[in-house]
C-alpha cells in the first residue's frame, strides 16, 4: 500500500484541477454556465476554497500519521504542501491578472487597503518560504532552524482562515467547518507536545532519583 500512496494522493489532488478545467470549458461554450454569473469571481473563489482545503490537508498529515500509526504518511507531507502552494499562488495570480490587470501599483494598493487581502498575502508569503525550504538540501543547510522555520505554518493556517472569514458577507458554515478542522489538528499537536514534555520530566525525575 505504501508504494501506491503518492500516486493515489497525486491523483486525488489533480481532481480539483480537472473539475476546474471542465468548468472553464463550459464557460467557453456559454458564459455563466461553468463559473457562475461572474466567472472571474467564481474562479477566484474556487481556487481560494481549494487552497484552504489542501492547506488544511497538509496541516493534518502529521497528526493523522500519529493517530493512525501510519508513519509512511509523513512522506506525503511535502507533496501536499507543494500542491497547497500551487493553489494559493494561482489564486493570487488570477486576482492580479483579472482585478489588478497586472498593474503592480494597483495590486499593492489592494493588498494594503483591503485587510482580508493583506491576511491572504501574508499567508501566501509564509507558504512560499516554506515551499522553497521544504527540500532535504534546505533541511541540511538550516539544521535545527529548519523546524523552527516550518512552525510558521501555525501562523499561515489561521491567516488563511481569517482571510476567508473577513471575505464572507453571509453564510459562515464553511468557515466554521474549516476552523474546527484546524482546531482539532492543532489540539492533537498540543496534546502530543504535552505528552512529550511529561515523559521528559519523568525521565529527568528518575535520573535524579537514581543519582
Amino acid at each position: 500500500m505504501a508504494r501506491y500512496l503518492k500516486p493515489i494522493i497525486v491523483s486525488a489532488l489533480l481532481v480539483p484541477w480537472c473539475w476546474l478545467a471542465y468548468r472553464v470549458y463550459l464557460e467557453t461554450l456559454q458564459v455563466g454556465s461553468g463559473l457562475g454569473a461572474d466567472p472571474v469571481e467564481g474562479l477566484i473563489h474556487y481556487l481560494g476554497e481549494w487552497s484552504l482545503i489542501v492547506l488544511l490537508s497538509a496541516f493534518s498529515v502529521t497528526p493523522l500519521s500519529r493517530q493512525l500509526r501510519w508513519p509512511v504518511l509523513i512522506r506525503s507531507r511535502r507533496l501536499i504542501g507543494v500542491f497547497a502552494f500551487v493553489f494559493v499562488i494561482t489564486h493570487a495570480l488570477v486576482f492580479a491578472v483579472f482585478y489588478a490587470e497586472l498593474q503592480w501599483r494597483v495590486f499593492l494598493r489592494e493588498v494594503i487597503e483591503r485587510p482580508y487581502i493583506t491576511l491572504g498575502m501574508a499567508s501566501l508569503i509564509i507558504l512560499a518560504l516554506l515551499t522553497v525550504t521544504s527540500t532535504r538540501g534546505w533541511q541540511r543547510r538550516l539544521g535545527r532552524r529548519w523546524k523552527q522555520l516550518h512552525r510558521w505554518v501555525y501562523l499561515a493556517v489561521p491567516l488563511a482562515l481569517l482571510h476567508l472569514l473577513w471575505l464572507r458577507k453571509d453564510g459562515y458554515a464553511d468557515v466554521f467547518i474549516y476552523s474546527l478542522w484546524a482546531a482539532v489538528m492543532a489540539a492533537e499537536r498540543i496534546h502530543h507536545w504535552r505528552a512529550g514534555e511529561r515523559q521528559k520530566q519523568s525521565r529527568q525525575t528518575k535520573a535524579s532519583v537514581s543519582i
